[in-house]
C-alpha cells in the first residue's frame, strides 16, 4: 500500500498542477476578454456620446433655422405692404388736399395708418433714416449729390428722398438719399 499512496499523491499533485495551470489560463483568458470588452465599451460609449452631441447640435441648428424662417417668413408680404404705407404718408403729407378732407375721415385714415405701421413694426420692420450721418454705400443709395458750402457737410446725408427699410435688422431696401458734396475752388 505504500506504493499506492505515493502514486496517488503524485497523480493528485499532477492533477492539481494541471488544474492550477488551467485555472491560470482561464483567468488570463478572462482578463483578455475583459480588456477587449472594456475597449469595446469605450468605443461604444465614445460613439454614443458623439452621436448625442451631434443630435444636440442638429437640434440647435434646426431651432435657429426655424427662428430665422419665422422672422423672415413675412418678408414678401411686408415688401408688398410698404408701398401702401408710403401711399398713406404721401396722402397725409399733401397738406392742402389733406386739410380739405372731412376731419372725421382724416382721423379714421390716420388711425388705419397707425394700425398698419404698428403691425409692421411689431413684425420687425424698421425705417432707415440716415439724415445727418455720413454716406455709407453699403447702407444708402445716392440719388443726388448737392453742392454744400461747409466742408463738414461733405459726404453727409442731407435728406432722404425715399425711405429705406430693414426687417429684423436685415436690410430690405436702401434709403435713396441726397448727399452733400464740398468742392474747393
Amino acid at each position: 500500500m505504500k506504493d499506492h499512496k505515493p502514486k496517488g499523491n503524485s497523480e493528485e499533485l499532477d492533477d492539481s498542477v494541471v488544474a492550477e495551470e488551467n485555472a491560470a489560463e482561464a483567468i488570463k483568458n478572462l482578463r483578455d476578454k475583459l480588456k477587449k470588452c472594456e475597449v469595446e465599451k469605450m468605443e461604444y460609449l465614445t460613439g454614443w456620446q458623439r452621436a448625442k452631441a451631434d443630435l444636440i447640435n442638429a437640434r440647435k441648428r434646426d431651432e435657429a433655422d426655424r427662428a430665422d424662417f419665422v422672422k423672415f417668413a413675412n418678408e414678401r408680404l411686408i415688401e408688398e405692404v410698404i408701398p401702401v404705407l408710403e401711399s398713406f404718408e404721401l396722402a397725409m403729407n399733401n397738406k392742402e388736399a389733406w386739410e380739405k378732407a372731412d376731419k372725421n375721415w382724416r382721423i379714421g385714415v390716420e388711425s388705419i395708418y397707425s394700425q398698419l405701421k404698428k403691425a409692421l413694426v411689431d413684425s420687425g420692420l424698421e425705417e432707415i433714416n440716415p439724415v445727418g450721418l455720413a454716406f455709407d454705400h453699403n447702407r444708402d443709395e445716392a440719388a443726388e449729390y448737392v453742392p454744400v458750402e461747409k466742408e463738414s457737410e461733405h459726404h453727409k446725408i442731407l435728406a432722404v428722398i425715399q425711405k429705406g427699410y430693414s426687417l429684423n435688422r436685415r436690410p430690405m431696401r436702401p434709403p435713396k438719399v441726397r448727399v452733400g458734396e464740398f468742392k474747393t475752388l
